[in-house]
């Protein structure tokens, strides 16, 4: 009896500890969690300063198929907006994602069960994760034109209005290629310092397309990244970074800093230039295209500690649903789309003379 009164207390005993130890570890993780949030907004500015884009590629799939469902049906669905709410269901962790969680939302605001509004009143950070994703997102999905084949048409093609993804995979249709998710591993040419980008292994010479429309802010050689072109978004929240382009013919030739390209736009073949100070050198072992998506809310943010770079391995899943087919023209050696690609808000920049370049505004990158 004595054994069994002592081991019933040494019982309670450890749960009080159990219970102490964990109400502790919940305390710090709110904390931690507040800092977080505290710490992604500049009190003074005002702006993002922090974003970890975790959203998987099955949430992007689901959320992508609702919006463009959506366009024929009375009530129309945002993709950025339902990612946004599951984004601050789960804290940014995406590996709580269930497909019955975006249903249920959606099923909500088609019974007019609901409104986006009401739904998410009293959300302490929906507002975060709606522009952090929308900077992400904001270009990729939208009303386009685009030739598509049509043999009673003269040459073969004829132009639609479409809607959905407008936004392309940087490497052209039918060419091979390999990656995994490399984000934040180890690099060491230089100094010590952390992958900012996303790898895609492939054969030098195969061409590289824009993934969104906009105008080139770095184009030429730096020691890290060798041949890269640097291209902003037209909203200039985002900055895609192409980087190891081939030796001796890096770049589609008609471009230069400045110019507008539109999604899908041959700009470049992917090589292996890069790690030298010295000019138009291989020194990559395995040909690849390095790219990379920087976020800026504001400008103090790209040449800077600051910049908030994401990883891209769901978003290049998604991606590949739209490639660029390319075709080579044998007299200049250069590759160009088949299907020709209007964007409305890059036809909107130049036919309005909207787009003003100059020179002092833009700075040369030099990220790997």
């Amino acid at each position: 009896m004595v054994f069994k009164s002592k081991f019933k207390h040494i019982v309670i005993y450890e749960l009080i500890l159990l219970c102490f130890f964990s109400s502790v570890l919940i305390k710090q993780n709110f904390e931690e969690k507040a800092a977080i949030f505290a710490s992604m907004y500049d009190a003074e500015k005002d702006f993002i300063k922090w974003v970890n884009f975790d959203v998987c590629y099955k949430a992007l799939v689901k959320a992508y198929k609702y919006d463009v469902e959506s366009q024929t049906e009375e009530v129309k669905l945002n993709w950025i907006e339902l990612l946004a709410y599951l984004g601050t269901k789960y804290g940014g962790d995406f590996s709580r994602y269930r497909e019955k969680h975006m249903n249920d939302l959606v099923k909500k605001l088609r019974d007019k069960e609901e409104t986006m509004e009401t739904i998410t009143d009293g959300m302490k950070h929906y507002d975060y994760y709606l522009e952090a994703y929308g900077a992400v997102l904001g270009g990729m999905v939208g009303d386009y034109k685009i030739e598509v084949p049509d043999e009673a048409s003269p040459g073969g093609k004829k132009w639609e209005k479409k809607y959905g993804l407008k936004a392309f995979l940087p490497i052209a249709k039918y060419y091979p290629y390999s990656h995994f998710d490399d984000f934040g591993v180890s690099r060491s040419y230089g100094f010590k310092r952390k992958h900012l980008g996303h790898d895609m292994m492939g054969q030098v010479g195969t061409p590289i397309v824009a993934v969104e429309s906009g105008y080139i802010e770095a184009l030429g050689w730096n020691q890290y990244g060798g041949w890269r072109i640097g291209i902003r978004s037209f909203d200039k929240k985002r900055y895609y970074y192409y980087a190891h382009l081939r030796k001796n013919f890096p770049f589609n030739k008609s471009l230069k800093v400045g110019s507008i390209v539109q999604a899908g736009d041959v700009i470049g073949y992917l090589g292996r230039t890069g790690y030298s100070t010295s000019e138009n050198s291989n020194n990559i072992r395995t040909p690849h295209l390095h790219f990379g998506l920087q976020l800026v809310f504001d400008e103090s943010q790209k040449e800077a500690l600051a910049e908030i770079w994401i990883d891209c391995y769901d978003l290049i899943l998604f991606l590949y649903h739209n490639r660029c087919e390319t075709v080579k023209n044998q007299a200049t050696k250069e590759y160009h789309r088949v299907y020709q690609f209007v964007d409305p808000i890059a036809e909107h920049y130049i036919n309005h003379s909207i787009y003003k370049y100059d020179d002092d505004e833009f700075k040369i990158h030099i990220y790997e």
